[in-house]
């Protein structure tokens, strides 16, 4: 499996790059900023996007989806779809504003994709935003902002719901501990590590 990052932006916010085995197929979650420089490290890599994956609808994750995509699916969770309609009303105050997605779909908790080679479950997680969601395949999880590495993401936006935000780490501690985790802000951890570290999630273990 071919895995890349980009995080070179204000807010250190994670895009990752993602492609199955044989395949030149690539998956982009979260691209927030700089779609050339996200492009380039596709191009150099020999890898041709097909969709763009949006782990919540915040900003700093999604805010350049639209220039990215041009003709790619952007898949969001349907309770964050709103963002791409309403941002201004519904966003965090991030300094940069959500694209216009040409072609926006939704998902809900359960569904499936298979893209670039392998195969994705969404994992509903809300807390943060109402749509909130990790992905995972077999080889990882993405967590977006509901797990980071020694820490959890916020809960105190004008829509988040921190009783949700609860069930949904509950839910994270279900997942096997030696599955790696690629966070939405900073570095790679796995469940095991959060299980036994994180003081956010060791309450709950």
């Amino acid at each position: 499996m071919w895995l890349e990052v980009f995080n070179a932006n204000p807010y250190g916010t994670n895009c990752w790059l993602l492609s199955g085995e044989n395949t030149d197929d690539a998956v982009v979650v979260d691209p927030g900023f700089e779609p050339s420089a996200v492009r380039a490290l596709l191009e150099g890599a020999g890898k041709t996007p097909v969709a763009i994956l949006a782990t919540h609808a915040h900003g700093d994750h999604v805010g350049a989806a639209g220039d990215f995509a041009v003709e790619l699916p952007v898949y969001v969770h349907e309770a964050d779809a709103v963002a791409f309609t309403d941002e201004p009303a519904w966003n965090a105050g991030f300094d940069n504003p959500l694209v216009p997605v040409k072609d926006l779909r939704t998902f809900a908790d359960g569904d499936r994709f298979t893209f670039a080679g392998f195969s994705l479950e969404v994992l509903h997680t809300p807390g943060h935003t109402p749509g909130s969601s990790c992905f995972r395949t077999d080889a990882l999880v993405f967590s977006g902002d509901l797990v980071f590495a020694g820490s959890i993401g916020r809960s105190d936006f004008a829509n988040s719901d921190p009783g949700a935000m609860r069930t949904s780490l509950e839910r994270f501690l279900t997942l096997p501990d030696e599955l790696p985790v690629f966070p939405g802000h900073g570095p790679d951890t796995t469940v095991g590590r959060e299980r036994a570290a994180n003081p956010f999630l060791r309450e709950l273990a």
